[in-house]
């Protein structure tokens, strides 16, 4: 069986047991069920940006080309720091864009998955969110009304817990499991006074707990790139967050946004 396409982000279920899913082309590739097999992956050498399609020798921003990340909304500084958010200050590169996507209702989460972690997302994010970041677990502790707050809140929780996570800990395996609720409260006395100028909701949902199609986690993380290895021939052990996990060492799927290449299942 082979698959030929161009790259995007893995789609993956709402499940807690997560199934994995990858557009190329006209198909919809099972990833799951390529887990344990051998897997040949190929570059054909060209890069599309994957909002106006024409071809690019680099990407930028995640699968666009140059003049795109520069103009367009979703490639803005403001997306990897939404405390920046200047949407307000009516100079946001696409208006629309932003009251589609930084406009709506977003939370503030806890998350565990290369270590205790706070994020934030859009509320229609919630479980993709945690799910492409690899976590184990996940706890959404506030609500507020937009992008702007919950990246203002986030930067008060920074400062008493971190808000990365190290993704080669997180391909070695499951992180050890943490209490969540106690977290929760723990930080929410610390920080009380510090958001109490923030219109908020602290929510009391459910925590989440993912289980990834792993067979086997690697001992020593080595990350493989299409531009210096366009052939990727080796064991698919696993999926996790938005890498694939070969014998030969992890891919970031996400990352090759834009690419073109084939599947083969060998």
């Amino acid at each position: 069986m082979k698959y030929t396409g161009t790259l995007s982000k893995m789609f993956s279920s709402k499940d807690l047991s997560v199934k994995y899913g990858l557009e190329l082309g006209n198909d919809k590739v099972d990833l799951n069920a390529l887990v344990g097999k051998e897997i040949k992956l190929t570059y054909s050498g060209n890069i599309n940006c994957t909002h106006c399609g024409k071809k690019t020798k680099k990407s930028y921003a995640q699968g666009h080309c140059f003049p795109c990340s520069i103009k367009l909304a979703e490639c803005d500084l403001c997306i990897m720091k939404p405390e920046t958010c200047h949407y307000d200050k009516g100079t946001c590169r696409e208006p629309s864009w932003g009251e589609e996507h930084c406009m709506r209702p977003h939370v503030v989460y806890l998350a565990n998955s290369s270590g205790l972690k706070v994020g934030i997302t859009r509320l229609s994010q919630v479980p993709f969110r945690w799910i492409d970041q690899g976590a184990t677990q996940a706890l959404p502790i506030l609500e507020v009304k937009n992008r702007l707050t919950s990246g203002l809140i986030e930067v008060v929780f920074k400062q008493h817990i971190a808000d990365k996570t190290d993704w080669r800990k997180m391909l070695k395996g499951d992180a050890a499991e943490v209490d969540l609720i106690f977290w929760k409260e723990k930080l929410l006395k610390e920080v009380e006074y510090e958001i109490k100028n923030y219109e908020y909701k602290v929510l009391d949902g459910q925590e989440y707990k993912f289980t990834y199609p792993v067979n086997a986690y690697p001992e020593k993380v080595s990350s493989i790139g299409l531009d210096k290895t366009p052939e990727i021939d080796s064991t698919l052990m696993g999926i996790k967050g938005q890498y694939l996990i070969f014998k030969s060492g992890v891919f970031n799927v996400r990352s090759h946004t834009g690419y073109e290449v084939s599947i083969e299942v060998q």
